[in-house]
């Protein structure tokens, strides 16, 4: 009898991992053959290959197809490789996508934040928060800003002095983190000195994905019911976030203290309780969005500063970094950056926001780094109700997770010539009106675009200047002209072994 019941245990088990495992199928739809249990995910559980990289696999292993199903368990999803069809999920038909479906349960605090909320707590989180990307407000964090670019400068100045290679991507990560603390919590975190600092420390735990954290993704992936209760973040990075928050209100009084900063705005928010916006969809009789109210407890507010802290630092440390290495690699095309940059430095007499905003170059060089390598390789969207493709004949049901492989696009022959080449001309106003709708995306687009990519590329390009004013970049003896990904890293892309080069003080600077 135990044998019995063992075997029809099995038997059950197996029907449930793998009851979905025809869905494409019954749909006419091209799909990766799925493994029991696993779907198309078992060498990414194994951390054989990154998400960006499965997806890339897929994107290229079916040349000629609009979309592709996978399986994530026994989840469907849907890779999508036209750009017009990216353009209805992103833009046009917004409505039966704006979930990310990343927070199932909405059990995890921290998952409540602005990346991965859904429904009317994003849309009233968008709404309140877009204040702290205005013009005016970069421009007052500017100064804060400059003061982490000229702590990059010494540390790079030293490295140049002892003729000393230096890992860029922890460089990098050391600057945006500090970027990050004093403009968005008045907070001097000087990573760039101090590998020991709380903030430093918070950001390496989140991103080094360890043993617990793939258990917990897979089991959840695998069981979602069973597991809801388990938190994708660790219960070490919920404590340090919390306690650096609580820190930041203590020393304000719980108060705005008019820094003006992410944490003033956060705080001010807080005050009232309450905060206000449109609903995302409930409408009245006449089809106007109904008001909603969202009660912003320390909970919710200490989840949008973790994903300010997270989302903000590293993507920005992987950009800088892998647009560096292009550079080592691209004598001439860092020449024409480094003339561009004297020339605007001239005329303003001192690195400033102004100045930055002029160097068109260096932001076309910028842009082609996010091309080739963008932070984040894929956008992900959850079908909210039943959908049918326009101009095709395939209709998803609710539920139906859409994977948007940004990675394997931008670097497609079919839309951007010779993909491998460091080419920033791309970017040039006069052939960027002839780029492929929606084949650059490093920042998404429509209503869930990111809210900081302003603020992104300010910080980045703030520190790529004031790197290249003074200084050439140049491999080192342990440089590679290509890299690669580290297939541990779940969301934000990194390089297995760093980025190592090395700074040459220029004899001419402005």
């Amino acid at each position: 009898m135990i044998v019995i019941a063992i075997i029809l245990i099995c038997i059950l088990l197996y029907i449930q991992g793998t009851k979905n495992f025809k869905y494409w199928e019954k749909k006419g739809i091209q799909y990766c053959k799925p493994t029991p249990f696993f779907g198309n995910s078992l060498r990414k559980y194994l951390r054989k290959i990154s998400p960006t990289d499965q997806l890339a696999e897929i994107y290229r292993n079916f040349p000629g197809q609009k979309c592709v199903g996978c399986f994530e368990s026994n989840h469907r999803s849907l890779v999508l490789r036209d750009p017009q069809l990216i353009k209805h999920v992103l833009v046009t038909d917004f409505l039966n996508f704006y979930p990310k479906g990343m927070n199932i349960h909405e059990t995890e605090p921290l998952m409540n934040n602005l990346f991965s909320a859904d429904g009317d707590l994003w849309k009233v989180l968008r709404q309140n928060m877009s204040v702290a990307f205005t013009t005016g407000k970069l421009k007052s964090m500017f100064p804060v800003l400059l003061d982490q670019a000229k702590s990059l400068d010494e540390v790079v100045l030293k490295c140049s002095e002892n003729d000393q290679e230096i890992d860029v991507r922890d460089l990098m990560a050391r600057y945006t983190t500090d970027a990050i603390a004093a403009c968005g919590f008045g907070v001097d975190a000087n990573s760039l000195n101090d590998e020991t600092s709380i903030f430093r420390k918070l950001g390496k735990r989140i991103f080094n994905v360890n043993l617990r954290d793939y258990l917990v993704f897979m089991l959840k992936f695998l069981a979602t019911d069973t597991f809801k209760y388990l938190n994708f973040f660790a219960p070490e990075v919920e404590k340090k976030i919390y306690g650096i928050v609580n820190s930041v209100k203590e020393a304000r009084n719980g108060k705005p203290i008019g820094r003006k900063d992410f944490m003033d705005i956060l705080l001010e928010m807080h005050n009232k309780k309450t905060i206000i916006g449109e609903s995302l969809t409930k409408r009245d009789e006449n089809g106007v969005p109904e008001k909603c109210e969202i009660v912003l407890n320390s909970e919710l507010l200490t989840a949008q500063a973790f994903i300010l802290f997270g989302a903000g630092y590293e993507t920005s440390a992987a950009s800088i970094s892998f647009v560096l290495n292009q550079l080592a690699y691209n004598k001439e095309i860092q020449e024409k950056c480094q003339k561009e940059i004297d020339t605007v430095l001239e005329k303003h007499g001192k690195i400033c926001y102004e100045a930055i905003s002029e160097m068109k170059y260096l932001e076309m060089v910028f842009k082609e780094g996010l091309r080739m390598f963008p932070p984040i390789g894929f956008l992900i969207r959850k079908c909210a109700r039943e959908y049918t493709f326009p101009d095709t004949n395939l209709t998803i049901d609710k539920g139906v997770v859409v994977l948007i492989p940004l990675q394997a696009m931008q670097n497609d022959e079919k839309y951007f010539e010779e993909p491998d080449k460091f080419i920033p001309e791309r970017f040039h106003p006069d052939n960027a009106r002839e780029m492929k709708q929606f084949s650059f995306l490093p920042f998404g687009a429509g209503p869930r675009a990111c809210i900081g990519q302003r603020f992104g590329i300010l910080g980045s390009l703030t520190g790529l200047a004031t790197i290249l004013s003074k200084y050439t970049v140049v491999p080192s003896m342990n440089s590679r002209r290509k890299l690669m990904t580290d297939p541990t890293i779940a969301l934000v892309q990194n390089i297995k072994g760093g980025i190592p080069l090395k700074f040459v003080k220029r004899e001419v600077t402005c």
